[in-house]
């Protein structure tokens, strides 16, 4: 990361003057109480012709924030990802705080019996009851698949500055492995 910066027009309303500081530590609660709270993400993903989609999904997620779903392999997303390296955004966010986590990074199509069983008991975990589904549903012949993304950069929602009588929208570059420490510590 350059130079810590508070949210300006020349940086695309991002502030990284508090990516670092104490006074982070109440957009890094909050985007932990964000990634928690909330069951559904959008996933953004573009075609190799840079043709945006974006898709709701109920995720789970580990300590080091990765996050998780159930996909359709001929999905347009799950196809967007395989063009592009995986390359993809979430967004998780709260209507009623209007407040949001903002995630880069990259999304894998995972394969094992292993893994699909270790997600499986996430899902199960998060969605407070038995998922009917068994690993082999997402392997081989299947046609769905479980899906990891890992993330590289993340933000939350910062303060609304009044620019010209307007009202512009901010974004907080957290420290991800500040945000990853709260959930090592649960």
């Amino acid at each position: 990361m350059s130079k810590p910066q508070i949210a300006t027009a020349a940086n695309g309303w991002v502030n990284t003057a508090e990516s670092e500081s104490l006074e982070s530590t109440g957009a890094i609660a909050l985007a932990a109480s964000l990634i928690s709270e909330q069951i559904y993400c959008t996933l953004a993903t573009a075609s190799i012709g840079g043709i945006p989609w974006s898709t709701p999904l109920f995720y789970v997620f580990d300590q080091e924030l990765n996050l998780y779903w159930s996909s359709a392999i001929a999905a347009q997303h799950s196809q967007n990802l395989a063009q592009n390296e995986g390359r993809s955004f979430i967004t998780l966010y709260d209507v009623a705080k209007v407040k949001a986590v903002y995630f880069s990074g990259f999304a894998t199509e995972l394969n094992g019996e292993m893994a699909a069983q270790n997600i499986l008991k996430l899902f199960d975990q998060r969605a407070k009851r038995p998922n009917p589904r068994l690993a082999k549903d997402y392997l081989g012949q299947s046609c769905r698949r479980m899906y990891k993304f890992t993330p590289e950069k993340v933000w939350v929602t910062g303060d609304r500055l009044t620019v010209d009588e307007q009202l512009v929208d901010t974004k907080i570059q957290l420290n991800l492995n500040s945000l990853k420490a709260i959930f090592h510590k649960a």
